[in-house]
Formats: structure tokens, sequence, C-alpha cells
């Protein structure tokens, strides 16, 4: 049987898993956007088909908004939308006190999330040489909203988190039609080492994104991809 999806946020992302979704035996039974959701009214069980998982590439605002309301129906997500991260601890909150199982990722990409473990081996490695430093730069198109990016933010809590304490210098790029390219590099006093992910195309997120649609279905609790990736 297939899986049945509500996407809110009907946006490029939104177009581009749907158009992939037969592949991965997934079918869309809702679209839910500005014109149908404006404050969560549209996650409403009177008002939504039958559904196992809602995806959500959405904006900041809405989805702090529709993440209780999914809560409150028992409806499984998958959140892709990025810049609201102040609110994570509060959302982590909603999704433990309910029954749904979530996944939330800045970036659904399968490279990017095994060039984040890449980058926390990196991290690990150099942490204790203080005459390292580090960036990261990340480039997108010139209609992304947040900037850094989230996917930069996840690469800088990550290398935080090894134990990295060095200064790490964030920047961004807003131009033309870049799909997503992240660069960490470390500069030492005689050498200096770079790692790099570049998405050619937005595919990879969405395919990323129904992987994780795939596995979120029955679970509970809160999740990312390296859980879905089994990258732990």
């Amino acid at each position: 049987m297939s899986i049945r999806v509500v996407i809110i946020g009907y946006g490029r992302m939104g177009r581009e898993i749907e158009s992939l979704c037969d592949a991965y035996d997934c079918e869309i039974v809702e679209r839910l956007d500005i014109h149908n959701n404006t404050q969560g009214e549209g996650i409403d069980l009177s008002k939504l088909p039958e559904a196992d998982v809602a995806v959500d590439f959405s904006t900041p605002s809405a989805t702090v908004t529709n993440l209780p309301r999914l809560a409150e129906i028992g409806l499984n997500a998958v959140i892709g939308t990025t810049g609201w991260n102040e609110y994570e601890e509060q959302m982590k909150k909603v999704v433990s006190n309910s029954e749904i199982g979530v996944v939330v990722a800045a970036n659904f990409s399968l490279g990017v999330n095994i060039f984040q473990n890449i980058v926390e081996q990196a991290s690990i490695l150099l942490r204790s040489y203080e005459d390292f430093g580090a960036w990261i730069h990340e480039a997108h198109h010139a209609k992304k909203i947040d900037s850094p990016s989230g996917t930069a933010l996840a690469l800088e809590h990550t290398m935080r988190q090894s134990g990295y304490q060095n200064p790490i210098d964030v920047s961004s790029t807003r131009v033309g039609s870049i799909t997503g390219t992240h660069t960490v590099g470390f500069d030492g006093p005689f050498e200096t080492l770079t790692l790099t992910h570049t998405a050619r195309h937005r595919a990879t997120f969405a395919r990323g994104a129904l992987e994780a649609i795939r596995w979120i279905k029955g679970r509970r609790g809160w999740f990312t991809m390296r859980d879905v990736l089994n990258l732990d």
C-alpha cells in the first residue's frame, strides 16, 4: 500500500517531491499552501484526507505553527524548512508530549549528510591544534531567504560538538541559481585543508526527503537524517 503524503508548502521542493513520489511508493493526498493553510488551518482532521506522513517545506513561521497542529492530529512529519532554530527545543517538547514521529533536517541530501560526518571526523582530528583556524562558506541561489543556510549552521554545530574550539568564520553568498555549495576549510601555518559538497539539482534533496518519509512511518520521537541513514 502506498504511503499517503500531505505536502505542506507547495513550492519548488514540494513540486519536486511530488514529481518523484511514484518511485518511492508514495501518493500525494493533499497539498497545503498559503491559500488553504493560513495559520495552519488546513491541518485539521475534518479537512484532510487520511494520511500517513506530512512533509513540510514551507517557511520558518509556518513550520512552528504547523508542527504543533500535526502533533494534535497525530500525523507524523518530515520537516525540511530551515531558519527556525530558536524554536527547536520548544518543538522537541511538542513532539515528546505527543504520539508522533518527526524527521528534522537542514539538508536531506545523502551526500551532505555523509559530508557532515566527514567534517565531524576532521574536526576531531584537528581540534587539538590551536594554530589551525576554520571557516564555512555556503553559496545558494538569490531567492534563498535564510543566511547562513541551515546546513552551514548544522556543520558549525557539528564541529563544536566534536570539540573544535578554535574560531570558525561562517559566510554566505546569494547569487543566480546556485542549488547549493558548502565548503569547510581548516587553515594552518603552512597548509590548508578544504572539504566541499556541491548539489547539482534539488532532486537530491527531494529523494532524501522521500527516504525520510518512508522511514518515519510508524515511528515515534524526534529524529534526524543521521538516524534515517544509520550514520551513528
